[in-house]
């Protein structure tokens, strides 16, 4: 009687943590709106997936060696989408892998293996909707003939 007590009060809190098909298709949908949205300069598409207090961060070194912290707003990656965004970047290069790390209730984890970078994305769903908060980045190393 005591296990049959302790499964009916366990099971309801781990539904209520599990992911569903509609989280994991959002999720993927915040991504593509994200990065399709890159490829194709549609600031209205990048502009869907990210939350507007969005933070997207890189540390990178210069040549001298010192590590340099660079930050994006939401609204820079808006603007900068919509003045082109990375339209140049040829089709067949237009790399859009998206792996969903975690989900857990209302937070998930992402990572994006785009044509020239890797994302690193943390959402959350906000509103009814998932969107991107953060995001951490690295550039692909470059290749030197």
């Amino acid at each position: 009687m005591r296990y049959l007590l302790l499964f009916c009060l366990v099971l309801p809190l781990s539904q209520a943590r599990a992911q569903t098909a509609a989280d994991s298709a959002g999720i993927r949908q915040a991504a593509l709106d994200y990065i399709e949205g890159y490829y194709e300069g549609n600031g209205e598409r990048m502009e869907r997936a990210l939350h507007p207090e969005l933070a997207k961060r890189i540390i990178r070194t210069n040549d001298q060696g010192r590590q340099i912290f660079s930050n994006m707003s939401a609204m820079t990656l808006v603007l900068g989408t919509r003045a082109g965004g990375g339209k140049d970047t040829p089709v067949a290069e237009q790399r859009k892998d998206i792996t969903i790390f975690d989900i857990y209730q209302s937070a998930a984890s992402a990572k994006i293996y785009a044509s020239g970078w890797v994302d690193y994305l943390h959402l959350a769903k906000w509103q009814g909707r998932w969107v991107i908060v953060n995001v951490l980045w690295e550039l692909h190393p470059q290749r030197r003939p």
